[in-house]
């Protein structure tokens, strides 16, 4: 299979960019990476690597990069955080477009098996209003009632996946990311998630010498958050699965957006002042991923821990900006 060509879309994103690196390090040799943005705004990207950057909203391109993959992991869409996400609904429900192409094309290019990147975001708001709800089943996406936008796009491409194994015979995996960070991932602009925006805030503080970190709403949301290596490994062994029905891929270590800064605050060696901005995006109360059936079906599951995950991170950050500060005009 290293012979084969494997289609990433999305690759010039976070996640994207991060499963061409891994697939590079296991020796595949034909790797086809795609994203919109032009080749110079990619995070990560490799002379190696047939990179092609494509418009996958239009069917033509999609057909392009499909063509003669034996595999597609489909991870490109319009998202960020939930600052982008609860004020870009239309743009993030356009990325439907994407996937119902890219799988219009793996059907007509025969291409072996498929793989969405789906999100917890899918899930049952009223599953979601207490901070320390249960964690979040697979089964609890359902009746639907996801995250405005973003979450329905996720939802319906779920159910196009399926439909295209059943009625196809399409190879479709789907996995649910529960909050995905590390190097290499957006931390400034207004799509990054929590993770980044942090470590950046309490490195702007640290740097200007005003000790005082804004945080969107009360502190106490809680949340799950995994490492990217955690995320690149179950995504593939997911897409090398029996596992036909979405399933969650999260880390299932549960903090509050409080403790989150004690962390990073602890990292830095600093103590901050917080101001909390009740009126900012702040999404549900509580989200966390319940891992029993990723146990069962694969004996493992995102086991990074988030004090190790995030000192790789917050070490990340700091060098991108202080490159930043000194006038470098792009830095990712």
């Amino acid at each position: 299979m290293k012979d084969d060509v494997v289609a990433v879309t999305g690759a010039g994103g976070f996640i994207g960019g991060a499963l061409v690196a891994d697939l590079r390090r296991q020796g595949h040799r034909k790797i086809r990476a795609i994203d919109s943005k032009p080749l110079d705004r990619w995070y990560q990207r490799f002379e190696d690597v047939e990179n092609l950057a494509l418009d996958l909203n239009l069917r033509e391109n999609c057909e392009t990069a499909a063509a003669g993959a034996y595999q597609v992991f489909n991870l490109a869409a319009n998202m960020g955080g939930m600052g982008f996400i609860e004020n870009n609904k239309a743009l993030c429900m356009l990325s439907v477009l994407i996937n119902t192409q890219m799988l219009e094309a793996a059907r007509r290019q025969g291409v072996q098996r498929y793989y969405y990147s789906s999100s917890a975001c899918v899930y049952n708001a009223d599953k979601q209003r207490e901070r320390r709800s249960p964690a979040l089943k697979e089964e609890d996406a359902y009746p639907a009632l996801p995250e405005d936008g973003y979450g329905w796009e996720k939802l319906f491409s779920e159910r196009m996946c399926r439909h295209f194994r059943e009625d196809f015979g399409l190879h479709t995996r789907v996995a649910r990311y529960h909050n995905v960070y590390g190097p290499h991932g957006t931390w400034r602009g207004g799509r990054e998630k929590a993770p980044a925006a942090i470590c950046r805030k309490v490195i702007e503080a640290q740097l200007s010498g005003n000790l005082e970190i804004p945080i969107w709403g009360s502190g106490s949301q809680t949340r799950s958050f995994m490492y990217i290596d955690d995320c690149v490994k179950g995504t593939q062994m997911i897409m090398n699965s029996e596992i036909l029905e979405p399933i969650n891929l999260g880390s299932s270590e549960l903090v509050s957006i409080d403790q989150l800064v004690d962390i990073v605050e602890e990292i830095a060696g600093v103590r901050l002042k917080r101001t909390y901005d009740l009126s900012a995006p702040q999404g549900v109360n509580g989200r966390n991923s319940d891992n029993t059936l990723i146990r069962k079906y694969l004996n493992w599951e995102p086991s990074i821990r988030l004090r190790d995950g995030l000192e790789r991170t917050y070490a990340w950050i700091y060098d991108r900006y202080q490159a930043w500060r000194s006038g470098a005009q792009y830095v990712e």
